[in-house]
């Protein structure tokens, strides 16, 4: 086992060391990219300030609480962006073109090498957008972290880009029966952007569908719930079950669909 372990972390170094190389190689690209994403963060954050410009509060949150959660939903995204968005190739393209079938001929752990194929060098963006607004909320006192909310804080976002990488390889898993997940995950991946706000706004279906059936409240609003002294500190314990849970459930939906895979040229 821990040969294992350490056989797929030297072959991930490999990848991330191959991976800043080309990034280095490209910076023009890279930085586009970079740009076009602040870009579009700008416009969300601006946004609200034009929104509290017309009401003093929302729900009983202020403009700055909002912000906080802004940032706070960009990081697990962030890191889920980062190293596993090749999940989505499996939803769209692997499995109905039969791309699929060069994972299966090799003698490794085929998640592994999914993921392993590529970093997401766009997730950078969320990761620094997400970072800066949630020390600018530190640094004008909506929220204050001791040692104990800090560690809280890394296991939240952990915990979060645990439950975005757990749904999107479910519904992209589902390829295996549909041949094409895409729309699927598209549509569930859609519904994250209600994280970002508080949930209470939102209709009582809505409030009950991205709590426990699509659980993206628990990458954000409800974390931030303690960390803005609106909450128990148990909410990032419950955060970190359904976390485990989801993923599972999309771990053995995954192995199932592999189980059953049949080449495109069959």
């Amino acid at each position: 086992m821990k040969k294992t372990i350490k056989k797929y972390a030297r072959l991930y170094k490999g990848l991330v060391s191959q991976f800043f190389k080309v990034m280095m190689q490209s910076k023009v690209d890279f930085l586009m990219g970079l740009a076009g994403f602040f870009f579009t963060q700008i416009l969300g954050i601006t946004f609200l300030f034009l929104v509290f410009r017309q009401i003093p509060s929302l729900n009983g949150w202020s403009l700055e609480q909002l912000v906080f959660i802004y940032g706070l939903a960009q990081i697990p995204r962030g890191i889920d962006h980062l190293f596993t968005d090749n999940i989505w190739l499996v939803a769209y393209r692997y499995v109905i073109n039969g791309d699929f079938d060069r994972y299966m001929l090799r003698p490794m752990n085929i998640l592994f090498q999914v993921i392993s194929e590529k970093l997401q060098p766009d997730a950078v963006g969320e990761l620094a957008v997400g970072t800066i607004l949630v020390v600018r909320a530190f640094f004008i006192g909506v929220v204050s972290f001791d040692v104990s909310q800090m560690i809280l804080f890394i296991v939240s976002m952990f915990a979060g880009a645990l439950i975005y990488t757990s749904i999107k390889l479910f519904f992209a898993s589902l390829a295996f029966w549909v041949k094409q997940s895409g729309p699927f995950l598209q549509l569930a991946y859609e519904m994250a952007d209600f994280a970002k706000y508080p949930i209470e706004i939102y209709s009582k279906t809505i409030r009950f569908i991205i709590t426990w059936i699509i659980p993206f409240a628990f990458v954000a609003y409800l974390p931030a719930l303690y960390f803005l002294d609106k909450g128990p500190w148990y909410i990032i314990l419950i955060e970190c079950i359904i976390s485990v849970v989801l993923w599972v459930i999309a771990y053995a939906t995954f192995k199932r669909g592999t189980m059953i895979y049949e080449s495109a040229g069959n």
